[in-house]
């Protein structure tokens, strides 16, 4: 009588335990109990050294290994949520008035605000150090061969010069969301380009919270605002027309990408922001209405606005979210209202 490779038995209780079992249903015996304490060591270690990315990596492999019900899961969980945090480097509110006061709630998103605006002066030098990773991405063979398949077709609509700086504004956006994952110790594939459609970033593990999956939401438009920035600079250097319409097509993308609606990064985004905060978008996206006449705003505020009503707000809200939030808001739509000199916008 042959065994099935699929069926293993346990080392406990020696019961006969399926492919994707993780736990004996016997005896509860941890199926993965010793590969579970190589990560923890692994982990350990990683975080005594301070590489908190490596250390969040390897408690994230551990959790694939463990029943999502047991309590060695919630435990780890736990662990990724602090090591997490930690990553973020700033505390969630801004100095101010007490907690809970009047004017503690009334200024409070406007100094989060403020301090991220005061951060962005550094956004191109940030980027600049990002040059590895960028072109870590190109070396992925599916990256480049359908980012150049979308170079392709979007060059016999708009001409190689404009297709280009579309398709790198584009690579840029999606990276962000890479790096952030990374960062967060998530695995996940590099950019993948659907011609006419965008790109996106497949992910084999998933945020443990709404805080992380705001992070990587919005990491995408950070840094396409930082590749829109890069493009105006050019355009206010040279004076050539193709780098306005390029910084200002980009800003209009990522603004879309804003929309707080289903897996777009607004959304992903929008999730990690309370009741308050989310009115206080709603607001800044009216003023910038009225400051730009951009249209996508419109959309937006209708949107937002719907989402004030909705009952998936937490009590407390996301901090450095919704200073994000608010500054791609301000700067983006500044952006997409960049006149093209000479040239309509395709």
């Amino acid at each position: 009588m042959t065994t099935s490779p699929l069926i293993r038995t346990c080392p406990s209780c020696g019961s006969e335990l399926g492919a994707t079992l993780l736990s004996c249903p016997a005896c509860h015996q941890l199926v993965y109990a010793e590969k579970l304490k190589e990560i923890a060591a692994e982990a350990e270690a990683a975080a005594a050294a301070g590489r908190q990315t490596d250390a969040l990596a390897a408690w994230r492999r551990a959790l694939e290994l463990l029943p999502p019900d047991s309590r060695q899961s919630q435990a780890i969980s736990e662990r990724v949520a602090v090591l997490s945090r930690g990553l973020d480097g700033s505390p969630l509110q801004p100095p101010g008035p007490a907690p809970g006061s009047r004017p503690a709630r009334f200024l409070a998103p406007l100094g989060v605000l403020g301090l991220m605006l005061w951060k962005f002066k550094f956004l191109v030098v940030f980027a600049l150090t990002k040059a590895k990773l960028l072109l870590l991405g190109l070396t992925k063979a599916s990256t480049f061969f359908s980012m150049l398949l979308s170079f392709g077709v979007y060059w016999s609509v708009w001409g190689w010069r404009f297709a280009l700086g579309f398709i790198a504004a584009m690579y840029v956006h999606e990276m962000g969301h890479v790096a952030a994952l990374h960062r967060l110790g998530i695995r996940a594939s590099a950019p993948m380009f659907v011609p006419g459609f965008g790109a996106f970033v497949r992910l084999d593990q998933y945020p443990q919270s709404a805080r992380e999956d705001a992070r990587v939401g919005l990491a995408g438009p950070l840094w396409g605002l930082g590749a829109a920035l890069v493009a105006f600079a050019i355009h206010l250097a040279t004076g050539a027309p193709i780098w306005a319409a390029i910084a200002r097509t980009a800003a209009f993308l990522n603004l879309f990408n804003l929309l707080p609606v289903w897996q777009l990064d607004g959304g992903r985004g929008y999730r990690a922001l309370s009741r308050a905060q989310r009115g206080w978008i709603a607001g800044l996206i009216l003023v910038m209405w009225v400051a730009t006449h951009e249209g996508m705003l419109v959309l937006l505020l209708l949107v937002a606005g719907a989402r004030l009503f909705g009952k998936d707000a937490p009590v407390e809200g996301d901090g450095p979210a919704f200073a994000q939030f608010a500054a791609l808001i301000v700067t983006l739509a500044a952006l997409s209202a960049v006149p093209v000199p000479g040239h309509r916008l395709p």
